[in-house]
């Protein structure tokens, strides 16, 4: 699995913000309470206790993401996830996923910019069997041309599905790639095909052996477990891999941008127009490096909800309720990544009316907000609606597996998770309207338009 599309990795992030933590008015179901440790080989353990059943998700995130490829080797990470289910000294090729479901359970990985996971969910009492499993291909991966070889044909397939023959996507690998001109955050997670079609057994093995040991991994267990019972098994599998002294990331960064850009994309397949705008923003671990608050994500997070988070929300109302010039509409933060965050902008005009006169009302929307705020009562009912948000979505283990995971892996600590609702309680219309005034600046922004035939 992969997190192609920038889309896809907005919507991770909503789910992994500011709509999965619970705060005042939760008392029906309390906050998950993490316990954790670390192994002496470096690697950190997370437990999330869950005893309404006695089933468990373990999961495995690797701190290494399409963001840390070698220059002219993109799609080198998420290609190594796929052949990390190609076997090792004990279990043959093919194997690994057919034995979790033979212990009736169920696996998958997926890769991002910034890391790379696996999980299993399982019953409680198999779980030392996919600790081993799991434990054992972190350090014995075996790989020949002849898996490697097909299994790169399987990528260039799955590339022409998911990207070449969906003009959105390719779009949205433009606006990525015009968004950071330094950065690798502006190339695909899936990988440029005519980079893909040259990578081989070597790049995939000097992958790994640069990124993958337990020193550079973070394992989190949550279900029917406490930390008491998990620590043994984790010294059992995991204590014993020896740490591969893996150094700190170092990622070239983006100049700064100093003008507004703007693109169009004409493709036959494409049934209706669609507006789209990305803003540069600050992230969570941004904001926490340069230990000071003004990029405010906290309160990016409430802007993205006011603006274009729900029914209720400012262009939803102007936009398709009152002018009806369009037919959808929506704004989103992603404030879960290692580098930058971007703050998002999207709708899709009405049935004869012109992209032109729905852009020009989205920027009216935007003029208004900046000249004269959001309100209290904005703001209050944009919280209320992210934490009831966040109540619902205690009720998946795995998704709390993926929310600790997403935000740990890219810069936050387990304490700043905890203190997501209390920090998200706190913010104000003042706060609000400062971050609004930093990030929706016109040279920081990307403006692209997707259209229906040739130019």
């Amino acid at each position: 699995m992969i997190r192609t599309l920038r889309i896809a990795v907005v919507l991770a992030a909503a789910l992994c913000g500011a709509h999965l933590f619970p705060g005042a008015g939760a008392a029906a179901r309390p906050w998950v309470q993490p316990e954790s440790f670390a192994l002496k080989n470096g690697m950190q353990v997370i437990v999330l206790p869950d005893h309404r059943a006695p089933v468990v998700t373990h999961m495995v995130w690797y701190k290494v993401g399409a963001a840390d490829e070698m220059p002219g080797k993109s799609g080198i990470a998420h290609f190594l996830e796929h052949l990390m289910f190609k076997g090792t000294g004990k279990i043959p090729p093919g194997e690994f996923s057919k034995s979790v479901a033979r212990l009736g359970g169920n696996d998958n990985a997926f890769t991002s910019y910034d890391y790379t996971a696996y999980f299993q969910h399982v019953a409680l009492e198999k779980l030392p069997e996919v600790m081993a499993m799991e434990a054992d291909r972190m350090a014995n991966l075996r790989l020949t041309d002849a898996v490697v070889l097909p299994e790169r044909d399987v990528i260039l397939e799955e590339r022409n599905s998911r990207i070449d023959n969906n003009p959105a996507a390719l779009f949205s690998e433009q606006l990525d790639a015009a968004q950071f001109l330094s950065h690798p955050y502006g190339q695909p997670v899936i990988g440029w095909r005519h980079e893909i079609e040259q990578l081989n057994t070597e790049d995939a093995l000097d992958h790994y052996r640069r990124h993958y040991g337990p020193d550079n991994a973070i394992l989190i267990v949550a279900g029917d477990i406490t930390a008491a019972t998990l620590r043994p098994l984790a010294e059992k599998y995991y204590g014993v891999l020896a740490p591969r002294g893996i150094p700190a990331r170092a990622r070239p960064q983006e100049p700064p941008q100093l003008a507004s850009r703007h693109l169009e994309m004409f493709d036959d397949r494409v049934p209706e127009p669609s507006w789209q705008r990305s803003y540069l923003a600050p992230s969570h671990h941004q904001m926490t490096a340069a230990q000071n608050t003004s990029g405010d994500p906290y309160a990016l997070e409430v802007l993205s909800q006011i603006l274009g988070g729900s029914a209720t929300s400012r262009l939803y109302r102007e936009l398709i309720i009152e002018k009806a010039v369009a037919t959808s509409a929506a704004s989103s933060y992603q404030g879960t990544a290692l580098d930058y965050g971007q703050f998002y902008l999207q709708a899709m005009p009405r049935i004869g009316r012109s992209v032109a006169e729905l852009e020009e009302e989205i920027e009216k929307v935007l003029a208004q907000l900046l000249k004269d705020g959001v309100t209290a009562d904005e703001v209050d009912r944009a919280k209320r609606q992210m934490i009831a948000s966040a109540v619902y979505a205690q009720d998946s283990q795995t998704t709390m597996a993926q929310i600790f995971g997403q935000m740990l892996l890219t810069g936050s600590s387990v304490e700043d998770i905890v203190a997501w609702p209390d920090r998200i309680q706190a913010v104000t219309p003042e706060r609000v309207n400062a971050a609004a005034k930093a990030v929706l600046r016109p040279e920081n922004s990307v403006t692209g338009v997707l259209l229906p035939g040739k130019k």
